[in-house]
């Protein structure tokens, strides 16, 4: 029987767990986080990138940055993840669930492989993490979880087909712990960007040069994204969508018949392959 965890008194460090932290919109939020005070540990499978961009938020906001190597798609990652930082009496005040991967075409020229890896970490990987760290901010009655999700998850996407039904699990998920954990001390806040100028989109672009092409307006800035996701986490926010265009197409997307937005996302999704 596994012994119950004694609870540590608060103390006026905060820290924040960003996992996807080595590059993109987890290297921002990581940013946002230690500038406004937080100590952070950043998660990854890239250990050399963390351990750059930890330097560099010691030296830049003066926080302590740890260095937390690990592969979330793999079973038992997320508790690895939490037995490590219980072994350094370390609590989590905030998680930032950032990891994700992303495949643009076919779904069935995609292939099994890459299927199952969007499903492994933007949907197993997430959820481990979640079930792993939530119940310790239940029981300190304190937390804030930051997911990231996609504007995807608002409408099916051809050529995004498992992406976008992974992150409109996210969004459900978020939407839905939201509700149960009101009351807590905890808050589930769902960010969901549009496109955003970051290294998945450039290897999106790679295997296909349609994306290389795409209007400047529609591509958000991740500093921009990583800022106004980081405030509505703060605020407790249930979803937030950063830019007007995003916004107004998930407006759209809510409130125009499925049969219809279906029919839109199947004409843009053909031309994009």
């Amino acid at each position: 029987m596994k012994k119950s965890r004694t609870v540590a008194a608060p103390s006026q460090q905060k820290v924040a767990l960003i996992t996807g932290a080595s590059s993109g919109i987890g290297e921002a939020l990581a940013d946002c986080f230690a500038a406004a005070g937080h100590d952070v540990i950043l998660v990854a499978r890239s250990k050399g990138k963390l351990q750059q961009l930890a330097q560099k938020l010691t030296q830049t906001h003066g926080v302590a940055a740890r260095v937390l190597a690990a592969d979330l798609a793999l079973p038992g990652a997320a508790l690895d993840l939490l037995s490590e930082l219980d072994r350094q009496d370390c609590l989590v005040d905030v998680l930032v669930n950032c990891a994700g991967v992303m495949h643009h075409g076919s779904f069935t020229d995609l292939g099994h492989v890459a299927h199952q890896q969007i499903i492994d970490l933007n949907i197993s990987g997430l959820t481990a993490m979640l079930s792993a760290f939530l119940p310790g901010m239940v029981q300190r009655g304190v937390g804030r979880v930051l997911n990231v999700a996609s504007v995807a998850a608002f409408q099916p996407v051809p050529t995004l087909a498992s992406y976008a039904a992974s992150k409109a699990y996210v969004l459900s998920l978020s939407e839905s712990l939201g509700e149960e954990l009101r009351g807590t001390g905890v808050t589930v806040t769902a960010l969901c960007p549009g496109i955003t100028a970051t290294n998945m989109l450039t290897q999106a672009a790679g295997a296909n040069d349609k994306l290389s092409h795409l209007p400047e307006f529609l591509v958000g800035d991740v500093q921009d994204v990583a800022a106004l996701g980081f405030a509505a986490c703060m605020k407790g926010d249930a979803i937030c969508v950063p830019g007007g265009i995003n916004r107004a197409a998930m407006i759209a997307s809510r409130g125009t018949p499925k049969w219809l937005v279906r029919r839109i996302g199947g004409m843009l999704g053909r031309r994009a392959l």
